[in-house]
């Protein structure tokens, strides 16, 4: 053990640092809030939901309001600013910190109120309950199976740590700023990402012309465009180590990616062990082929679709329920179709001619009904040119916000535990 540090109940501390009870760490009795809110009352006193804690902060114009004279009846549970509202059931271990703007406002039953006392800071307490050690704490205590909700007593005997006050406002400091700055690069990214489908919603259907091209946009079907056919009968019961690369449909369906290349991805593409003759030469995806999925569970899912790259003509199957559309022409450039489906119009296509009620799909023989616009060559290479560039900016965004993501998580673990000190 290093020297400054202490053994605890709980874990290895600085000895500055104590162990407390959540309820011997707050100011008033942890409560949960009104059982029966009664119907909505426009000028009523609002009351705080689970659901409310969807958003990172608490947003009074958004809540429910009941009558005053039900909110008197549980004054008891009446947060202040600085308070903490903790979700007890479905977001388990989810909190939130009451701003001034909120002050004022009752609970419901599924939330508590936390109250920290003067030797807690209010910012800290924050960090001290999304501590992953505090939360599985909570998830040990919980009640129930498919619904977990932790009682009240086991909310106040959970232990947090406590730090003196100096350093838990370093602390909160440190750790509200990496979140910031997370939540500025997720405003950022939904913003390129709105820009993009802008753009492709202007370039893509001819709305817009990039510089310097003038000649006409033809419609075409896609039965003019591609032969379909149906995936391999193969199933994830016959995945292997080796094999042929395996397109599966919830590989698709599941995905943001638009493209999948057989060379890049070739580690994470799942393969599948079959004998090499019981796959026709039609089964095997070529380079610029265009998997759709056949059915979804939701509307967006249904014009679901990757562009194959395979440059190296490595053996490549799609499985069951996806249709695999072969180009008869080459009047679309291979990087131009990675976005001409992606276009609302041919998406409302899909769903015109999908059929289901749980379950929606579009068969093969109405897929080829569907049509796009048709740009000269030299446009789709541009279009998908400029596209591309957008697509790359919104990686690097999200790779930048993965990496502050995982910055975070080991400020958490360091700073929350003391072994990292900022004082």
């Amino acid at each position: 053990m290093k020297p400054g540090y202490i053994k605890t109940e709980v874990g290895v501390i600085p000895v500055e640092w104590e162990v407390s009870d959540l309820q011997q760490a707050c100011r008033e009795t942890i409560t949960y809030g009104i059982v029966q809110c009664g119907p909505h009352i426009r000028d009523g006193v609002p009351y705080i939901r689970v659901s409310d804690m969807d958003a990172p902060e608490l947003v009074v114009d958004g809540m429910l309001r009941t009558s005053g004279s039900i909110a008197a009846k549980f004054a008891r549970s009446t947060v202040k600013e600085g308070d903490l509202v903790y979700a007890l059931r479905g977001k388990l271990g989810e909190v939130r910190q009451v701003r001034a703007d909120v002050a004022g406002a009752n609970l419901t039953q599924g939330t508590a109120r936390l109250s920290p006392n003067e030797k807690v800071a209010s910012g800290y307490l924050v960090w001290a309950m999304r501590n992953p050690r505090t939360v599985r704490q909570a998830e040990l205590e919980a009640k129930g199976t498919t619904f977990r909700e932790i009682t009240l007593a086991d909310l106040r005997r959970i232990k947090i740590f406590v730090p003196p006050l100096l350093e838990q406002r370093a602390i909160a400091e440190a750790l509200s700023d990496v979140d910031a700055l997370l939540a500025s690069l997720d405003r950022l990214i939904a913003k390129k990402r709105d820009l993009k489908q802008a753009a492709m919603q202007q370039l893509l259907t001819g709305h817009t012309r990039l510089p310097g091209f003038k000649g006409e946009w033809v419609v075409k079907r896609l039965g003019e465009l591609f032969n379909f056919s149906g995936g391999y009968a193969a199933s994830r019961d016959q995945l292997s180590t080796e094999g042929h690369c395996y397109l599966h449909y919830g590989d698709i369906h599941g995905s943001a990616k638009t493209c999948i290349d057989a060379d890049a991805d070739y580690q994470n593409i799942p393969k599948l062990d079959i004998p090499l003759k019981r796959v026709s030469s039609a089964s095997l995806l070529a380079d610029g082929d265009v998997v759709f999925v056949d059915a979804s569970e939701d509307d967006a899912g249904t014009s679901k679709h990757v562009v194959v790259v395979n440059k190296h003509k490595k053996p490549f199957i799609s499985g069951l329920h996806t249709i695999v559309a072969k180009s008869m022409t080459n009047e679309l450039a291979h990087e131009y179709r990675r976005y001409c489906f992606q276009t609302p119009s041919v998406k409302q296509q899909f769903l015109f001619y999908s059929v289901g009620t749980k379950v929606s799909g579009i068969s093969k023989s109405n897929i080829p009904k569907l049509s796009i616009p048709v740009p000269p060559l030299p446009e789709q290479t541009t279009i998908a040119k400029m596209l591309s560039d957008m697509d790359a900016e919104l990686a690097a965004l999200e790779q930048r916000r993965d990496k502050t993501h995982a910055l975070k998580q080991g400020m958490m673990q360091e700073l929350l535990t003391g072994r990292t000190r900022l004082v």
